[in-house]
């Protein structure tokens, strides 16, 4: 299966994740796209409303609001491809991660960006990438990574 990120979704995203991370907070969001027959291709970031703190520990929880607006955001011929979302460090799923899904569909995405979003701007290799299988979330190892997922 390959992953295909548009440019413009992943700036939307790095843009989006640096502001939140300038507070000291984590971000995140949703990659909405299309089925393909080799994959997924991943056109358009969506931020929903979401409540974050820098401390004591860093969190990002989205609002019921934001959950209403992740049921109703996608246009006719859209899915929920992904979630992204930033951690202060490295990028890892955290137990929090794993048990807070957001996506839960076989073969969706998760995708974390390293130190607040600044990791994007080095491209989706310093990112951690995770792939839903059989219930939960494999690690999709980097030099996996670096043949199925492509940035266009």
């Amino acid at each position: 299966m390959i992953l295909y990120l548009s440019r413009q979704a992943l700036e939307d995203a790095r843009v989006f994740f640096e502001e939140a991370g300038s507070r000291g907070c984590e971000g995140t969001g949703m990659l909405a796209g299309r089925r393909l027959a080799e994959g997924w291709q991943a056109d358009r970031f969506f931020a929903p409303e979401q409540r974050a703190s820098a401390a004591p520990g860093v969190w990002v929880q989205v609002t019921e609001r934001g959950k209403a607006q992740i049921a109703t955001a996608l246009g006719p011929s859209e899915l929920w491809i992904a979630r992204i979302h930033s951690h202060p460090g490295t990028a890892f799923h955290s137990a929090t991660d794993d048990s807070n899904p957001v996506i839960t569909a076989e073969g969706s995405w998760s995708i974390v960006v390293p130190y607040f979003g600044l990791g994007l701007r080095r491209g989706v290799e310093s990112c951690a990438f995770f792939i839903r299988q059989a219930g939960g979330w494999r690690h999709v190892l980097p030099e996996d990574a670096l043949r199925c997922v492509r940035v266009s």
